[in-house]
């Protein structure tokens, strides 16, 4: 996976939109064409998709105008047709009409102990290698004047990202029971609005509660201030949302199974997923995993199985696209400069050959 990088200093939500449709339209196009075949790839029917993305967008309308004004604007400075973008946006909640993969993506690890120190993070993004040849860092203006540096897939409003208030947002994807058909706001676009929009864990959460979804997410949220608590994964389902706090020690680890107890009773990943494997082997390493600077925490993250460790995915060309996995991105949050720390690939291979910063 290519990233390539891009600021804007606008804080109108259409004028930010056709910048970046216009400036980055073959990706945007190309990603809205590998996701399009994806979803025909797995069984859902065009129509289907054309449908649950035009809900999902009216959902976000009267949750968020702002941003699907974005998405909107995207779609035209991209040339591409709004439902097609709207489809792109609301990929997860297309997903969740299907049968849980046998794979999740991404294994999430904070340390955030109260105390003077900031918030130490580390994040895998795994996912289908086939449809993310480039992936986006964007800085952005919010209409209150933050700044918020978020990375995602181009054409989608938001993932993983930081805040100028010391705000950071990790992004793991669940399956649960209660998942469905109805459309409801698009996770991505909740992840986008927690960015822009809270300047602390309580208004993180109560955002997260306002929002009705129709798929699974977590979204593990953190901040650079001294509170109370100072980290939490906010497990959302369309059943309810839960908060999961750090353990005595100040850590919060997480894959892509639910760890409230009432929601993993409508668990829906398959015991043949990692998550579990890789859950253990994420707290296993914890102890050697709160230094201060990125390559080393991606280094104890693998631990002694290097490349080889659960947490890794490599792609096996023997499978169909739909069914080939890798880490395409490791990422951790500075909060304390608002700043992202990642690199395409592995963590391992981030210790390896080092990291940029944004």
């Amino acid at each position: 996976m290519n990233v390539h990088c891009f600021v804007t200093d606008t804080r109108n939500p259409q004028i930010r939109g056709h910048q970046i449709g216009a400036t980055w339209a073959a990706q945007i196009r190309q990603t809205v064409e590998l996701y399009l075949d994806f979803f025909n790839q797995v069984g859902v029917p065009r129509a289907q998709v054309q449908a649950i993305g035009e809900a999902s967008l009216q959902a976000l309308q009267g949750w968020c105008p702002s941003l699907a004004e974005e998405i909107v604007a995207t779609a035209e400075g991209a040339g591409v047709p709004l439902w097609q973008l709207a489809s792109l946006n609301a990929r997860t909640e297309i997903l969740a009409v299907m049968p849980a993969s046998t794979e999740g993506e991404c294994s999430t690890a904070v340390f955030a102990p109260n105390g003077a120190l900031p918030p130490r993070t580390i994040q895998t993004w795994d996912w289908h290698d086939s449809l993310v040849p480039n992936g986006l860092i964007l800085q952005l203006t919010t209409a209150g004047g933050m700044t918020v540096k978020l990375f995602t897939e181009f054409g989608m409003l938001g993932k993983i990202g930081v805040n100028s208030a010391g705000l950071g947002l990790h992004f793991n994807i669940l399956h649960h029971a209660s998942d469905n058909g109805s459309a409801g706001v698009p996770v991505h676009a909740i992840a986008r609005r927690i960015l822009e929009e809270a300047t602390c864990i309580d208004e993180a959460i109560a955002l997260a509660r306002s929002a009705r979804v129709s798929a699974s997410t977590v979204l593990t949220v953190f901040s650079r201030d001294d509170s109370s608590p100072r980290a939490v994964s906010i497990e959302m389902s369309p059943a309810f949302t839960a908060v999961v706090r750090p353990d005595a020690g100040g850590w919060i680890t997480h894959t892509n199974h639910f760890l409230d107890l009432e929601l993993s009773l409508g668990e829906r990943t398959p015991d043949a997923s990692t998550t579990y494997a890789r859950f253990d082997h994420v707290n296993a390493a914890l102890r050697n995993m709160a230094s201060g600077k990125l390559s080393r925490r991606a280094d104890a993250m693998c631990g002694e199985a290097g490349e080889d460790a659960p947490i890794c995915f490599h792609p096996d060309l023997s499978m169909p696209a739909t069914e080939r996995w890798e880490t395409l991105l490791t990422i951790g949050i500075d909060t304390e400069n608002s700043v992202l720390e990642y690199a395409a690939g592995n963590p391992k291979q981030l210790a390896r050959n080092g990291y940029l910063r944004f």
